[in-house]
């Protein structure tokens, strides 16, 4: 008799936000981030001087939540989200908890990428999506275990996605999608001509 577990599974928390309200917060959440994208001057610099083919505020504003109420509600939203995953990763935060510790905007024009990273020194991160314009980038997440597995064959085309080396998810607007920060991700090049907008964010235990 033999068996198979399938043990140290990777989890990614998947959510459409799409109650009554849904629609309207994601145009508040439009405008805002387009508006401060055109004010944020230091941070189209930075973009600039690093290469990104777009705006992000992660160098330069740490305070959305102030700048907009749409950003607070959106806040809201998360905790509620970043909540119910961490009690599915069965963490034990003791007297400690889950905070919100940095939310950033991402406007990734057509052939824009966002090269393969991680998330140090935070526990969950994720995204929301505001805009993905048809041929916009999926994301893209990379077994934790691929530089360990060395001589290992490659995987068939029709693999499951848990046996895959890389599985690309395909958000849509209104879509949050969460993981462990330690799960190294990218944004492949947007094929779309128009901008693809995200909303980015880590929490921290403490």
């Amino acid at each position: 008799m033999s068996q198979i577990d399938t043990l140290f599974a990777t989890k990614v928390y998947r959510a459409d936000l799409a109650d009554a309200r849904a629609a309207e917060l994601n145009d508040e959440l439009k405008t805002a981030c387009l508006s401060i994208a055109k004010d944020d001057r230091a941070g189209r610099e930075w973009c600039r001087e690093h290469g990104y083919a777009g705006y992000t505020s992660y160098a330069s504003l740490n305070d959305l939540p102030r700048r907009a109420p749409a950003f607070a509600e959106l806040t809201r939203r998360l905790d509620k989200h970043a909540a119910a995953f961490a009690r599915d990763l069965h963490f034990d935060l003791g007297k400690k908890k889950l905070a919100l510790d940095s939310l950033w905007i991402n406007i990734l024009k057509s052939g824009g990428v966002h090269t393969a990273h991680i998330h140090p020194h935070s526990v969950i991160s994720g995204t929301y999506y505001v805009a993905t314009p048809k041929g916009s980038s999926s994301l893209k997440l990379e077994d934790p275990r691929l530089g360990l597995m060395m001589a290992s064959p490659p995987r068939k085309e029709s693999a499951p996605a848990d046996s895959r080396p890389f599985v690309y998810l395909e958000p849509r607007q209104g879509t949050l999608v969460l993981f462990e920060s330690w799960l190294r991700h990218e944004v492949p090049s947007n094929r779309s001509r128009e901008d693809r907008i995200s909303i980015s964010f880590n929490y921290a235990w403490s």
